[in-house]
């Protein structure tokens, strides 16, 4: 392949972008320190907790609505106990969300160190 050659006006230019550049400081360090591949930050494992709770309360309220679905469509004792009990522990675990959400936002709840 051929090079493209540029012209002493067109050097000059760059030269003078690149000196406007580097009077920056933190502009000339964060491209010093920029890596190439963006870092994903990584999910830990208190932020999957925290998130738990309510996962499990949406998961277990969709269960719920497909076996009432089920229990009132088919009549079969079996889905109707088995809705009953998946309805009572969605309530728990619902309220105890609730309880954790009304202590988080109590106004003597934070403590100061």
């Amino acid at each position: 392949m051929d090079e493209a050659r540029l012209s002493a006006h067109e050097r000059r230019v760059l030269a003078e972008i690149e000196e406007e550049l580097n009077r920056d400081g933190a502009l000339a360090r964060r491209l010093r320190t920029m890596r190439r591949s963006p870092r994903l930050p990584r999910p830990s494992i208190a932020a999957a907790r925290r998130h738990l709770p309510s996962l499990s309360v949406s998961v277990l309220a969709v269960m719920t609505l497909a076996l009432l679905v089920l229990g009132v469509a088919t009549e079969a004792p079996a889905f109707i106990w088995a809705f009953a009990a998946v309805w009572v522990l969605t309530l728990l675990v619902a309220l105890g969300l609730v309880v954790r959400w009304t202590r988080r936002r109590a106004p003597g709840a934070r403590t100061e160190k």
